[in-house]
């Protein structure tokens, strides 16, 4: 645990794996994903997107739909958007706030501190493990609402734009390195949490400022 003596007077979370637990089947998701480019009987590069994230690989894919029959990436982006979904709110279904999440907010709240949550799933999902999520944080940003979706530090510059605070005074919290990085670009504080799917050893790596066992900790060490 960090020493008391943090001042901050916004923080952005990450959602799966640092406020609850989804377990989303990602490797599902990605083969709903790629069924759906077969069934468009589009030949893959060489690299067949083996290194791509579900998101970025249905961007890939609309490229290549694009490429090869105009006209219907639309489509192809609506359809692979609703498999996907459909995984997402299966999993919320199944998972759980983290012990502790909603005391946390409101701990926050009670200080003066400015909450917001930034994820890559859909609203639905975020929705249907966390219907109340409104009351305890002034900022909600899922893929819809997003321009960019983190990585890009865009995701949560938007959340921070809707909390009118400022990055000098702003923390991302999270269980991904890609929450570090998110964090990172867009010039805050950046925390790593234990509850999801990094070892400690992978935050540092990430470069993270702080690591902490669970963003319930968070209180204890603020100002």
């Amino acid at each position: 645990m960090a020493t008391k003596g943090l001042a901050l007077r916004a923080i952005v979370f990450d959602f799966d794996g640092t406020l609850a637990t989804l377990n989303i089947d990602f490797s599902r998701m990605r083969k709903e994903v790629m069924d759906l480019i077969a069934a468009y009987r589009i030949p893959l590069p060489p690299c067949g997107f083996r290194d791509l994230l579900v998101l970025e690989l249905i961007a890939a894919g609309a490229v290549l739909v694009t490429q090869h029959t105009p006209g219907r990436e639309a489509g192809f982006i609506a359809q692979a958007h609703t498999r996907i979904t459909g995984i997402e709110i299966e999993a919320a279904r199944k998972g759980a706030l983290l012990h502790g999440t909603r005391d946390m907010l409101t701990a926050l709240q009670r200080e003066g501190v400015k909450t917001g949550v930034i994820t890559r799933n859909c609203l639905a999902a975020v929705q249907t493990l966390f219907p109340d999520i409104d009351q305890y944080a002034q900022a909600v940003i899922t893929r819809e609402q997003a321009p960019q979706v983190k990585p890009h530090p865009g995701h949560l510059k938007t959340a921070l734009d809707r909390l009118d605070a400022a990055a000098g005074q702003a923390a991302m919290v999270g269980d991904h390195p890609m929450d570090i990085k998110t964090g990172k670009d867009a010039g805050v504080f950046t925390i790593g949490v234990l509850t999801g799917y990094s070892r400690r050893e992978t935050l540092e790596q990430a470069g993270a400022d702080l690591i902490l066992d669970a963003a319930t900790d968070i209180p204890a060490i603020l100002t």
